[in-house]
């Protein structure tokens, strides 16, 4: 398990995408992709990144472009 809070995580992989910004499974694919720990650690560590996603302040929703489709909202950091 690596040692970095979900907070750190998401924040990592926010800040490493080249738009800055990640939708919910892009995410999850993203600490799964580098922290192979998370493909196999079945399903509440998902809860815990929505969970800090939501209640962390420095972490903002940001609404899908019209002209884009797709399911959810990016995530940002603020």
């Amino acid at each position: 398990k690596p040692p970095y809070s979900y907070a750190t995580l998401i924040r990592y992989a926010i800040q490493n995408s080249p738009s800055r910004k990640l939708t919910l499974s892009q995410i999850y694919q993203w600490v799964m992709e580098r922290y192979p720990y998370y493909s196999t650690a079945g399903t509440g560590w998902k809860n815990s990144i929505r969970h800090n996603l939501s209640l962390n302040k420095s972490f903002v929703r940001v609404p899908r472009p019209v002209n884009e489709p797709g399911k959810g909202s990016y995530w940002m950091v603020d």
